[in-house]
């Protein structure tokens, strides 16, 4: 029993040394991407820096619940695909604007800080990764760092094709797609969170 105890409290030490690394790298590279997505004019970038700042949320939650059980992660989790869900429509609605309004982003800008954002994320995935298989509250953070790397190759992507292009498209839909990723792995966070609370109050 002791060492069973001993055990999850290394864990847990491990879990919250992983979650404050990767809290403080998107922290500060919301703060990054959103001076440059408004300099750039880059809905792609406003996209990313939105997905940092409710990683940064995500991780903040998965620290609080940290050792706390089944039942604190559930809801934890649901929290955290809620977050997901509302930048996606977020950034829905900012693309809609763009579109209307037709302004060409800088992609030289969105490229240097893409690439940055890339590293970034790239970074919190390996820290990440051998703690995603210890439980639900690891797993649906090592998930949003996933779509983050997802969506840092979209931008670098929506750099090139408005460099070549001379036109705000392939910005707006990266920006779209990478509001949709947001949507769907919210809507997966989500179900997951509510089967394992439907699994404790029938258990």
């Amino acid at each position: 029993m002791a060492d069973c105890c001993a055990a999850v409290a290394v864990t847990g030490a491990a879990q919250r040394r992983v979650l404050r690394a990767v809290l403080w790298i998107n922290a500060v590279m919301f703060a990054v991407e959103l001076g440059a997505a408004v300099l750039a004019g880059s809905t792609a970038l406003l996209a990313d820096s939105m997905d940092m700042l409710g990683d940064a949320l995500v991780y903040g939650f998965s620290l609080y619940v940290v050792g706390r059980g089944p039942a604190w992660q559930a809801r934890a989790a649901l929290t955290k695909g809620l977050v997901m869900a509302s930048f996606g429509i977020a950034v829905l609605g900012e693309a809609v604007i763009k579109i209307l309004r037709g302004a060409v982003p800088g992609a030289s800008l969105m490229a240097e800080i893409g690439l940055l954002a890339l590293a970034a994320n790239l970074a919190c995935l390996l820290l990440l990764q051998r703690r995603r298989g210890d439980d639900l509250n690891m797993r649906s953070a090592w998930l949003c760092s996933r779509n983050d790397v997802t969506a840092n190759v979209g931008v670098l992507v929506a750099a090139a094709g408005v460099s070549l292009t001379g036109s705000a498209w392939p910005d707006v839909t990266v920006g779209l797609l990478i509001a949709a990723m947001f949507v769907t792995s919210a809507a997966g966070v989500i179900r997951d969170a509510r089967s394992t609370a439907r699994a404790l109050a029938a258990g």
